[in-house]
Formats: structure tokens, C-alpha cells, sequence
């Protein structure tokens, strides 16, 4: 038995099925594209886990199976200026497991939301996000990522200036690196200021005190939330209706 994954270049729109070993030729792995509606593009085979191996091939060639479904989850962490935004956006979107606001990307350990804003630690405001795949694809939320902040921007976003609010994607597995530096190059196809935003492999995450977290419902700072946070909200509830909860 194969996990497959299907990806569309242009629209960046991934799929994933499984499909019976003993039938894996060229010819049969193509078959189920018509129904999912992507062309062959991309496709690459992942690893399956092993207690969805006892599953039944019988009855379909191709199939989804809800145990696989329920035990994926990536985690990415986004860095696209302050975290309050960031994680108002993506507290938003389908799929997330948890989205939680911390720092990484530095040198400091445990740092203190102080120690960060001195931008001595290297640390980078960021969220971290676990996702089921199999309910948003990473390329959509790069989507996401792309459009509420600018990644052409070094070290600031807007009115916050410093390297702790540089652009920044921290991954966790190679495939992500490569959906992510692919993503970029394509960008940079289309814009006049190339991205700048780092691609760099996750170290260590150190979580955001409390009262950072859920910051956009609470409303702390509604001067900070109208001016900065609002504008980010609105435009992912009017472009990226499909992906809300």
C-alpha cells in the first residue's frame, strides 16, 4: 500500500490517497486524476504509517482512510511580523490543530517578551502550527502567509521594526523546505521587490507568556487591533473563504 501525493504547480493545491502496492504501475496511478480534477504535475510517494497497514484493499482501489486522516500533523512555524497578527490569521483557518505564538530563530534560552524586544536574543516573533495535511495543504497556507504580510520587507512588517519581526518560515521537514523555497522562487516570478523571507530548519521553540496568546479576542490594544490586526482579518475572510473554520 502507497501514501500518494498529488500537487498542482500552479495553483499549489495538493492532494493525498493511498493506492493498493500491487497495483502500483504508471498506468493505474494515473487513473484517479480525472476524479480529483489535478493534473500530473507533481506526484511523489510518502511513507505510511504502520498501523494503517491492516487496512482492508478489497473493496476499493483507492481510498481514504479516517485513522491515517486523524493521526497526520505537521508542524511549520511562521514568522510575518508581530505574532498578535499572525495568530489572529491563522486562528482562523481550517485544519489547525493549534496555533500558538512564541519566539525562536536565536541564541537567548527561555526568552522573556523583553528580552526579545531588545533585539539582542535573535529571536523572531513567531507562530507555530499544527496542521492535518490531509485538511489544508502547506501551499495553502503559504497562501495565507504571503498575503497578510509583506515578505519583502526586511526586518520590520509596517510599524514594527527590528529583526524580531523579520519574515521568516521555520521548517520541519524537507519537504516543507522544498514547498516553501518553491513557493518563494514562483513569487519572486511575479514581484518587483524579490522576498526576503528566511527558509530555515526549526530549532527550538520557546512558547509566548500568556497574555500574548489569543491577543486579537481579547481586546487588549484595540488601537494596535483596528490599525494593524483588522485589515489582515478582513482580507482573509473576503480571499480565502473555502479555508475558514
Amino acid at each position: 500500500m502507497l501514501l500518494l501525493e498529488l500537487v498542482d504547480t500552479d495553483t499549489f493545491r495538493a492532494e493525498r490517497f493511498m493506492a493498493c502496492a500491487a497495483a502500483a504501475t504508471l498506468g493505474t496511478l494515473l487513473q484517479p486524476l480525472a476524479y480529483i480534477g489535478l493534473p500530473a504535475l507533481g506526484l511523489r510517494i510518502l511513507p505510511l504509517p504502520r498501523h494503517v497497514l491492516h487496512s482492508d484493499m478489497t473493496n476499493s482501489f483507492f481510498f481514504w482512510d479516517e485513522e491515517y486522516t486523524n493521526y497526520m500533523q505537521e508542524t511549520i512555524v511562521f514568522g510575518g511580523g508581530c505574532f498578535w497578527c499572525t495568530e489572529a490569521v491563522f486562528l482562523m483557518i481550517k485544519g489547525g490543530q493549534s496555533v500558538e505564538p512564541g519566539y525562536t530563530g536565536g541564541n537567548t534560552v527561555d526568552p522573556t517578551d523583553t528580552d526579545v524586544y531588545t533585539g539582542k536574543t535573535g529571536h523572531a516573533e513567531v507562530v507555530k502550527i499544527e496542521y492535518n495535511p490531509d485538511q489544508i495543504s502547506l501551499e495553502e497556507l503559504l497562501q495565507v502567509f504571503f498575503s497578510t504580510h509583506d515578505g519583502t520587507q526586511l526586518n520590520r512588517q509596517g510599524p514594527d521594526v527590528g529583526t524580531m519581526y523579520r519574515s521568516a518560515i521555520f521548517y520541519t521537514t524537507e519537504r516543507q523546505r522544498e514547498k516553501a523555497r518553491h513557493y518563494i522562487d514562483v513569487l519572486n516570478k511575479n514581484v518587483t521587490q524579490r522576498i526576503v523571507t528566511e527558509v530555515v530548519p526549526l530549532d527550538k521553540f520557546y512558547p509566548a507568556q500568556d497574555y500574548h496568546k489569543n491577543f486579537y479576542k481579547s481586546g487588549n490594544r484595540p488601537d494596535y487591533c483596528e490599525l494593524v490586526i483588522d485589515p489582515k482579518v478582513d482580507k482573509v475572510k473576503n480571499k480565502f473563504k473555502s479555508l475558514l473554520k
